[in-house]
């Protein structure tokens, strides 16, 4: 049982390392030599849990969607479907994207790796059109389903914006005051509000 447990915790920091890599210089510029230093392990020991960088990458990856889809799991259960739990939701992967390294280099991953796209949007974005539709399914809008796809692309959008914020220190103005997250918030709420512009 020792060298069992021993086996999992080297496997678990090779992971981390390995998301820490993979965040920082990409899946192209990873070096496998790196990522056995920063988890304080030999190569041997990489290799034998990991043959190849893209075994690490499928770890960091797998590990990523599962953290992932137990948020939106969470953040889904018991609320009331409509735009304040796409709120949610959204604001909560955000602060997924600024806390949990894995899941951050998982986002990384997806989009650099062939037949990657799109695999961590997968994890959330059926849940964000389930409760757009029944949101506007509620308010007998003729338009439910276009208006359901606008908003669920807008949410796309506005999360790979928000990576992109993540990713660059969240440079600017309001920064040094309000997370990634705070921020997103602060959008939607301006976006519900409506802008009101004097045409006068």
């Amino acid at each position: 049982m020792a060298i069992q447990g021993r086996a999992v915790r080297t496997r678990g920091a090779l992971v981390r390392a390995a998301a820490a890599e993979f965040d920082e210089a990409g899946y192209e510029g990873a070096r496998l030599s790196h990522i056995s230093e920063l988890a304080a392990v030999s190569m041997g020991a990489l290799t034998f849990h990991f043959p190849a960088k893209a075994a690490l990458a499928d770890a960091v990856e797998e590990e990523g969607l599962a953290i992932t889809k137990a948020l939106v799991e969470r953040l889904c259960e018991g609320r009331a479907p409509g735009l304040e739990a796409v709120i949610g939701l959204t604001v909560g992967l955000v602060g997924l994207l600024e806390e949990d390294l894995v899941v951050r280099s998982c986002v990384r991953l997806a989009r650099e790796r062939p037949g990657g796209v799109g695999r961590w949007v997968e994890v959330w974005l059926p849940a964000v059109r389930d409760q757009l539709g029944q949101a506007y399914a509620d308010g007998r809008s003729p338009r439910v389903e276009e208006v359901r796809q606008t908003v669920a692309d807008m949410v796309v959008y506005l999360l790979a914006g928000a990576e992109s914020q993540v990713r660059a220190g969240a440079e600017g103005p309001t920064s040094v005051t309000r997370s990634v997250a705070e921020r997103l918030e602060r959008i939607w709420r301006l976006a519900l509000a409506g802008v009101l512009f004097d045409e006068s």
